[in-house]
Order: C-alpha cells, then structure tokens, then sequence
C-alpha cells in the first residue's frame, strides 16, 4: 500500500526539449496541418487555393525560362539582368511579408507568444514554415533558373545552387526579420496609416522606369542598365547573381559573404522576437474618440438612409482598410493618365476617357464587400432587417456614401485629364462615362456582397483584405465584380472608347438602372442568407 502511494505522489517526468530539427518538422507540419484545415469543407477557399497554387506554378515556369534564356544574351548584359532580376526577388521578399502582415498566419509574433519554446527554436520554426508553401517554392525555382542562365561549367553550377540556398535563406531571415521588427508597429493604426501612405509611393516610384520610357527621358536602355546593375553589384542579391555567374574563388568568398549576412540577419531576427514578445501591445490600448453626429445626416430624413450613410463616410474617414482603396484608386489613375497622354497633343479619345473609366471602376471596388467593413457587429442590423425592402435601404445608403466621394473625384479627374491631354471637349464624355461605370460597378458590387462576403481583419494592415482561409473568396469576389462589371459595360463605354462619344450621354441612366436592379437583386439574395453573410463577415482573424 505505502508502495502505490508512493507510486502515485511522484512527479511526472518532463518531456525533453525539442531539438532544432524537431521544431523544423513541427512547426512544417503545422503550416501544412493549417492550410489544410482552411480548405476542409469550404469550396470558395478551395478554389482560391488552387488559383493560387496555379498562380505560384506559373510564375515558377515563367520566371525559370526567362531567366534560364539568359543564357543567349551577351555576357555582361546577361549578368546584369541576373543582379536586377535576383535584386527585384530580394525587394518582393522584403515587402511582400509587410504588406501580407495579417494575412499570413505565421507573420505575426504576437500569436505565437504563449508557445512554450525558447525564442531561438521559436525563430527555427518560424524560418520553415516560412519556407512550405507554393511560392517559396516558385522563387526557389526561378533563382534556380539563374543558374541555368548564369552560370558556366560543372564548378560554377555546384557553386550557383549553394549561392541560390543561401540567397533563399537571406531573403526569408531578412524579411522575417524586418516583419517582427515592425509587427508592434503594424498593429496599431498609426502603423497601418504609414504603411498605407508608404505604399503609394512605392507604387509611384515602380512607374518611376515606364515614364521615362514614354516620356523619351531613356534612349540609352542598355547604359541605363548597366549603371543599375553597377549600383546593385555589391548589394546581397547582386553578390548571389554574381556568384553564380563568377564561379571562380571570388564566388566563393560572396556565397560566404552571405551565409554570414544571413547569420547575421537571423541573430536580429532573434532579438526583435524576444523584444517583441515580452513588449505589450500597443494596439490594445484605448484611444480617444471624437464626437460623432452632423455631417450629410443633416441633410436626409432621419431614418436607416441617414444614419448609413453617416457610419460609412466615418469608415471612410477613419478606416485605413477603406483609404488605401480610395489612395490606390487615385494612383493607379494618375500614373495612367499621365502615362498614356505623356505625347504633346490631342489623342484619341480612349487616351482620355479609358483612364477615367478605369480610375471609376477602381473606386468602386470598396463595394465588392460592402458588409466585411461591419464584421460581427452587422448581427445588430441583420436581427432587424424583416424585409428586403429594409436590406435594399442599407445598400442604398452605402452606395450614396461612395458616390459622395467618387462622383467629385471622377469629376475633376475628367477635367483634369482632358485639358492636360489637349482634349477639353472630351471632358464631358469622360466624365459621363466615369459615372457609368461607377453606377455598373454598384450595382455588380451589391451582389458579390452577399454571394461572396469575407471578414476584413480588424487589427492587421491596410492590405489584409481577408482574414485568414477567406483569401479565396476575397479573390473570386474582386474578380468576379470586374468580370462582370466589364461584360455589362461593354454597350456603353466600348463606342464612347472607339470615338463614339454621344453614347456617353446614355452611360449615367444606364448606370443608375444597373445600380438600382443590383441592389434589388441582391437584397432578395442577401435577406435569405443573412446569417450565413454574418458568418461570412465575422470569422476570427
């Protein structure tokens, strides 16, 4: 008896530590075990896996044949090539994580704090399961097209395939790195606002090379080159690039040069997880609130239209997930417009009023998901929505929201566009045509609205369109809206774009009809599926 209370009163064994290996395999099956469990019973996130499994596929094969092409250009351009093509690879595995902060389960530190592993297996795991998935796989196979392209004899093919192992590596350190160091800040709305604003001016600056281009500023494209490439030389992609075409001893000393960087980049990625995980969240802490109330409110009856259309022009305002939108419709058409108007002298009339078109159709794409901006708290509407009259009221008043921003936006662009295009007559036309495709776009965006709605993350960046297993859906809902806004405007702006340019004055009624019959539509849709869409607009990011 004293025997089995001894038996019983002693302490359980503790499992021993994992080793990095162990914590490799885990966190590897971990990713696998999470992707799967997305796709498990849910078709729309099964088909946007496999639109981005296809996706990865084709950049793979693309990117290895034309860097595996390399090979029949001359020798200094052909290593030129290679440093720009292996630096763009470093730059997207810089910023892409950034921008995907939210999306990707595995970016954020913060979810991973109550994990019982030290801070260095914790940086291990995350390293492989940053390195499983699909396009981890396709930059591995377009570096191993570089050396395909690059690189000469049986020496300098062995040394390409490690300098492309520790180049990978580089990449995925570097950019862990740089995501954990700004993952506190990325929380908080102040972050996602830089981030927003940071964004604009990258892609302002990667239009930066297609203006000089039209513009005639280049004429020397292979001296232009060549001063590029002689700039990135001695960056860490460039030294890679030029390690598999060098082959020699020098090789040798760059793919060393980078296993030490990539050590190095890896020891302060360690040290950002510990500061991050022992560091509060900044995110979490109470902010003050303005008073609320005026405003267009004023201006309509009181009832469900008014107070719509307040709460969406405060989203607008005050939500960065709703300004990058606006921001990068506005950018997309400024680089557009003044790309194709660069020449002096009227153009055709597509030059002018395509832009416009464009610049209409972007904008409206904050409705493809006009309830995900609401999420769990559009409980409160659908309990009250006892008709689909009533739902048919709040599309309205969020439709009416967007068309007091994108009506005078589309308005000066119009404007603008035509004078400096030197075709002030085409204005109207422009303009007109803007409105209808904005109209279309509603009317389009009513619908995937309830057939395809997904949860905006609340506290992730600008870009995190869908929470997690809902990229997806967030994809077909986009496309399908542009899809089918472009097939029911093919009547009105494909004359008005071939010079016919009195059936602009038709694209605003026909707008408005398509508008109204969206709404209709999707009301009827939306009311007999609303706890699915409040589902849907809900799930845990």
């Amino acid at each position: 008896m004293a025997g089995l209370r001894a038996e019983v009163s002693r302490p359980p064994a503790q499992a021993a530590p994992l080793t990095l290996t162990q914590t490799a395999l885990l966190f590897t099956r971990l990713k696998l075990r999470l992707v799967s469990g997305n796709l498990r019973g849910d078709l729309t996130a099964k088909i946007g896996f496999v639109f981005g499994l296809i996706g990865a596929v084709g950049v793979a094969g693309l990117g290895f044949l034309l860097m595996s092409l390399l090979r029949l250009a001359p020798r200094d351009i052909a290593v030129d090539l290679g440093i720009v093509a292996f630096t763009i690879v470093f730059v997207a595995w810089t910023v892409g994580p950034v921008f995907a902060f939210g999306q990707d389960e595995t970016l954020d530190p913060a979810r991973l704090a109550l994990l019982p592993l030290r801070t260095d297996r914790l940086a291990v795991g995350l390293l492989a399961a940053s390195l499983t998935g699909p396009w981890p796989a396709a930059t591995l196979v377009v570096m191993a097209g570089g050396v395909v392209g690059l690189a000469s004899g049986a020496g300098g093919a062995v040394l390409g395939v490690l300098a492309v192992a520790v180049s990978l590596a580089l990449c995925v350190a570097f950019s862990r790195m740089v995501t954990t160091a700004l993952s506190g800040v990325l929380r908080t709305r102040r972050g996602r606002d830089a981030l927003m604003l940071g964004v604009v001016v990258f892609i302002l600056l990667s239009q930066l090379p297609n203006l000089l281009i039209n513009t005639g500023g280049v004429r020397d494209y292979r001296a232009v080159l060549s001063g590029i490439a002689a700039v990135l030389r001695w960056s860490p992609p460039g030294l890679a690039a030029h390690a598999i075409a060098d082959g020699g001893v020098a090789a040798v000393a760059e793919i060393a040069a980078l296993a030490a960087l990539t050590l190095v980049c890896g020891l302060l990625w360690i040290t950002a997880l510990r500061a991050v995980l022992v560091k509060a969240d900044a995110s979490t802490q109470a902010a003050a609130v303005r008073g609320a109330g005026g405003g267009i409110g004023r201006l309509l009856p009181d009832g469900p239209l008014a107070a719509v259309v307040t709460k969406e022009l405060k989203y607008a305002r005050r939500e960065p997930r709703g300004r990058i939108g606006w921001l990068s419709a506005i950018a997309v058409t400024a680089i557009l417009s003044y790309t194709v108007n660069s020449d002096p002298g009227p153009g055709h009339p597509a030059q002018i009023i395509g832009p416009i078109c464009i610049g209409g159709l972007l904008m409206s794409l904050n409705s493809a998901n006009a309830f995900g901006v609401d999420g769990p708290s559009l409980w409160a509407n659908a309990v009250v929505y006892g008709s689909p009259r009533q739902l048919r009221t709040d599309l309205a008043g969020r439709h009416l929201a967007l068309c007091l921003i994108a009506v005078p936006l589309v308005l000066v662009a119009g404007i603008a566009v035509a004078i400096l295009a030197g075709g002030p007559g085409l204005a109207v036309p422009a303009v007109l045509s803007g409105w209808g495709v904005l109209g279309v776009a509603l009317g389009v965006g009513a619908v995937t609205s309830v057939i395809f709605p997904y949860t905006l993350p609340e506290r992730m960046n600008a870009f995190s369109g869908a929470a997690p297993g809902q990229g997806g859906v967030a994809f077909m809902g986009s496309f399908g809206m542009m899809l089918a806004t472009g097939v029911l405007l093919l009547p009105i702006v494909l004359p008005v774009l071939l010079g016919v340019t009195w059936v602009a004055y038709l694209a605003v009624p026909y707008g408005a009809a398509i508008a109204w019959g969206g709404r209709r539509l999707a009301a009827n849709l939306g009311h007999a599926r609303l706890p699915e869409v409040v589902a849907a607009v809900s799930r845990p990011s």
